[in-house]
Order: C-alpha cells, then sequence, then structure tokens
C-alpha cells in the first residue's frame, strides 16, 4: 500500500484528489492539509510514502520540499500545481522533490506517477521539461529573491530594509539589480517577471 498525503490550499481540489486516489487499491491517503506549515507535522503523524504539495499554499510554499525530506527522508515529494512554470520546476528538483506534476493532467498521469516516485523514478511533466532548460534557471541570486518577494506588496524601501535586517543602500542595490537581470523596468515589472518565470 503506498501512503500519501495532500498539500493543497483549496480544499475542492484536495477533495478531488483524494477521492481519486483513494479509488486505486495500492494507495491510500493518510493525511490532507492545506498549509505548508502542516505538511511536517502530518507527515510526522503519518508517515506517508509520497507527498503531493501545491506550490502556493498559507505559510511555508510547496516548493519547501526540502523541510520535509529533512525532517522525513523516506518520503518522496511530488509537486502538483496548477502552476506548471520552469522555475517552480527548477526550485522544486533543487529542494529534494523527485516528480513535478501539473494539476490538468489525467487522473490517470497523477497515479501512474505517484507509483513512479514510490518506486524511485523521477517524473516530470514532459512539456515542462522540455521548456525548462531555455527557461527554468533563475538569475537571482538568493538575497535579491527574498528583497523581490519582500517588494510584492509595494513597501517603500525602508520598510524592506527594517523588515530584512539590511541596509536602505543593500535594498536598492538588489532591487537594481532584480530589475536588470529580468529586463524590467520597474520594481513591479521586475515582481511580475520573476512571478510568472516561477522564480519567487
Amino acid at each position: 500500500m503506498i501512503r500519501v498525503l495532500l498539500a493543497d490550499d483549496q480544499a475542492l481540489v484536495r477533495g478531488a484528489l483524494a477521492a481519486m486516489l483513494g479509488l486505486e487499491a495500492d494507495i491510500e491517503v493518510v493525511a490532507e492539509v492545506g498549509a505548508g506549515d502542516e505538511v511536517v507535522p502530518a507527515a510526522l503523524r503519518t508517515a506517508p510514502d509520497v507527498a503531493l504539495l501545491d506550490v502556493q499554499m498559507p505559510g511555508r510554499d510547496g516548493l519547501a520540499a526540502a523541510d520535509l525530506r529533512a525532517a522525513l527522508p523516506s518520503c518522496r515529494v511530488v509537486v502538483c500545481t496548477t502552476f506548471g512554470r520552469p522555475g517552480y520546476l527548477a526550485r522544486a528538483m533543487a529542494a529534494g522533490a523527485v516528480g513535478f506534476v501539473v494539476e490538468d493532467a489525467s487522473p490517470e498521469q497523477l497515479v501512474d506517477a505517484v507509483r513512479r516516485v514510490h518506486a524511485g523514478l523521477r517524473v516530470v511533466d514532459p512539456a515542462l521539461a522540455a521548456e525548462s532548460p531555455a527557461t527554468g534557471r533563475s538569475p537571482l541570486t538568493g538575497r535579491e529573491r527574498d528583497v523581490l518577494a519582500s517588494a510584492k506588496d509595494g513597501a517603500t524601501v525602508a520598510d524592506l530594509a527594517r523588515a530584512l535586517h539590511l541596509s536602505e543602500g543593500t535594498v536598492r542595490n538588489h532591487l537594481s539589480s532584480a530589475i536588470g537581470k529580468t529586463g524590467a523596468r520597474t520594481r513591479a515589472e521586475a515582481v511580475r517577471v520573476a512571478e510568472d518565470s516561477g522564480w519567487l
């Protein structure tokens, strides 16, 4: 029996996935959570073999697969999301995920992905894998990504500096560099480009 943990902030999607997987004789859904912060505690309680994690959730996002891998190394992580972006694929794999499936995949493809990763294989959406080498790697450094992500809500440089414990000059430098690397003209445009590429 393959024990599966589902993490998706949309209850309807989570419920549909659980119902679909529950129809399989060799798969049992042992936990369902709606926030990233709930993944590791639920996994430690239920010891799943495979975790299907959405990308964007409250708390920790699904790309923080490294947290789950550190807490429960035997659990294999598959990112299952509507956000099929090369940047997300690259970040998920770097964090330790062994699969990346988009939610519009057929039920058969999702079930096959669960079985394949449980058997020790990697599974990546083919269209995304083909697109990824050209656009997937983020040009942003970790600090540039942090500053740009914090700037999403339009905070001032002073606010960003306080929140990130950096000087205002350092924040300006990181923002300027991120704007240049994304080919944007403004901070807001840089945020949009980075989000669309899956780099934030």
